[in-house]
């Protein structure tokens, strides 16, 4: 990196951290600290939901996603414009009504305390770790492609976080957030333009979509109804629709930032925004990634984008066998480079797209082959490189000063994404546990003062789990799989409380608790894919929920 990228870097994050903190502080009471004191505009809302689900894992997976995979990851997103017209319609109405602070108290009023604290507490296991996750991502992938020091990286992020979080509550979040938006669509769009011009002079974006496409990267939708496959229309609209319902209805990470909201309208057109911006947003990200790809086919890539894997195996008594793979590997490139341009003049030859199918069959072939010896080398390497290739392309390929720039991106991303669940976890630790079993009358600022306590906590227990956390094969699938586990449990829980009025508190946490361990259960037996396991969860609690209930009025008649 140049001192032009280090400068950028900087100063961009210490602006974020400094207007976060002075722009906010001195919150009066817990309204002001928890809801920001419920002055945020649709668009504050809006940006600020947006970035709590746009973390860092964004923006480092999602290109890899698309250079391995193709675009039909988009898919996973096609449920969310639907979950965000019932949350408007259904859920938004009743928090604003009862004026909580947290999506759980509802529960109370509904159930009892122990559902309450039930739901407040899955939404603490599997938030707490994903805050963890959210910090690792970006440290691990920056400390092995600039050689930094993994530890020092997850402290970093989680200070600068930790400082305005503490400062300012939910307002800081939401004010900061806004900021981190505006580099990160800067940043994005600067690189997709760049990658453009670094095509060859007579590659145009159409042409480069019709090279992707003949390597199969531009097939977007998947009606097949195979359960091997994780992303399809299907998995999209039913799982990612319950996968979302959840998330942003009852994750506290995502309701307290529209219980900021102005009025009910705000935060209703606040998530809306959202809701159809999201779907084009991921498109263009993975979009980058796709032209990433096209851009390795003019242009030779590492075998395996990890260079930390690379650096394990070429000190190894394997090296030889490695770089017989990778001449194989530039010959494949070399060969395809040729065919690519002969396409790219006639689209329309069978042939040679054909040539161009057989010849990415065996650069993914020899990409597999090259993960086996980095393993017979080194076991301890991570192999999936997923998370690595966006990365490798910015600092080999973008110019001074714009390395610095999308470094920033993906570590605001990391941040803003992180700020809003360590003010969520805060939020819900002091409201719906601590303060509600604390028998003491207390001044509003005390309550203000314990939740600064709990951010802070909650901040250096996410820092560990980064520092123990190990890599998955791809980060922004971990996320989703570990909401995926509690989710659906926890959004069929809100489900009978607005819509099965019958049912009482004791059904609905006996029910709650056998579907945790059922779906604990299912995933560890890796039955399902795991966007399918929201689904479940909802039926399941609901389903037994009512069983429980009809038995327990035929006992007691």
């Amino acid at each position: 990196m140049a001192i032009l990228d280090w400068v950028v870097l900087l100063v961009t994050l210490l602006f974020i951290v400094i207007y976060g903190s002075w722009k906010t502080k001195g919150s009066k009471n817990v309204k002001d600290f928890i809801k920001g004191g419920s002055e945020a505009k649709w668009w504050t809302i809006g940006l600020s939901v947006m970035a709590t689900q746009a973390s860092a894992i964004t923006f480092l997976s999602t290109p890899g996603q698309a250079f391995h995979s193709g675009m039909g990851f988009v898919q996973f997103y096609f449920g969310l414009p639907l979950a965000m017209i019932i949350i408007c319609m259904v859920f938004i109405p009743i928090y604003h009504r009862l004026n909580v602070y947290t999506a759980y108290e509802y529960l109370e009023s509904r159930f009892d305390l122990k559902t309450r604290s039930l739901a407040a507490i899955l939404f603490l296991i599997q938030r707490g770790l994903a805050a963890g996750i959210t910090i690792f991502a970006p440290a691990i992938i920056l400390s092995a492609v600039l050689g930094w020091d993994l530890l020092t990286l997850n402290i970093i992020i989680g200070v600068l976080v930790i400082i305005y979080t503490v400062s300012g509550g939910t307002k800081a979040v939401s004010v900061t957030q806004k900021q981190q938006m505006g580099i990160i669509f800067i940043g994005m769009f600067a690189a997709f333009f760049i990658i453009l011009s670094y095509l060859p002079q007579d590659i145009s974006f159409s042409k480069a979509i019709a090279i992707a496409g003949a390597s199969g990267k531009m097939e977007v939708l998947d009606f097949s109804f195979d359960l091997n496959n994780r992303y399809t229309i299907w998995t999209g609209f039913l799982g990612g629709t319950f996968l979302m319902l959840s998330y942003f209805g009852t994750d506290q990470s995502q309701v307290q930032r529209y219980l900021s909201g102005k009025s009910i309208r705000e935060s209703q057109m606040g998530l809306l925004f959202n809701g159809f911006l999201k779907v084009p947003m991921q498109f263009f990200i993975l979009l980058v990634g796709v032209m990433v790809f096209v851009f390795y086919q003019f242009n030779v890539s590492p075998l395996n984008f990890n260079p930390a894997a690379t650096g394990a195996v070429m000190n190894s008594e394997f090296a030889q066998e490695y770089s017989e793979l990778n001449d194989r590997h530039v010959d494949i490139v070399e060969q395809k480079k040729i065919l690519q341009l002969d396409f790219a003049e006639r689209p329309d030859n069978m042939e040679v797209k054909d040539q161009i199918k057989a010849l990415q069959t065996k650069e993914t072939e020899n990409r597999e082959a090259a993960k086996e010896i980095i393993l017979k080398a080194d076991p301890s390497q991570e192999v999936n490189d997923k998370d690595y290739v966006f990365i490798h392309f910015i600092l080999n390929n973008l110019p001074r000063g714009l390395i610095g720039l999308l470094l920033a991106v993906i570590l605001s991303a990391a941040m803003s994404s992180t700020a809003s669940e360590l003010n969520a976890l805060a939020a819900t630790t002091t409201m719906d546990l601590y303060k509600r079993n604390d028998r003491k009358e207390r001044e509003d600022m005390y309550y203000v003062t314990v939740t600064k306590w709990f951010t802070l906590g909650w901040g250096i227990l996410a820092i560990l789990v980064a520092s123990i956390a190990n890599l998955f094969d791809n980060l922004i699938q971990l996320v989703n799989i570990i909401g995926s586990i509690f989710y659906g449990n926890i959004l069929g829980i809100f489900l009978i409380a607005f819509f099965i009025k019958y049912i009482r508190g004791n059904a609905v946490f006996i029910g709650a608790l056998i579907t945790q361990a059922l779906i604990i259960g299912i995933f560890a037996m890796d039955v399902l894919p795991y966007l399918w396991l929201n689904l479940l969860g909802c039926v399941l609690v609901i389903a037994l929920a009512i069983l429980i209930q009809m038995f327990g009025q035929q006992k007691a008649v």
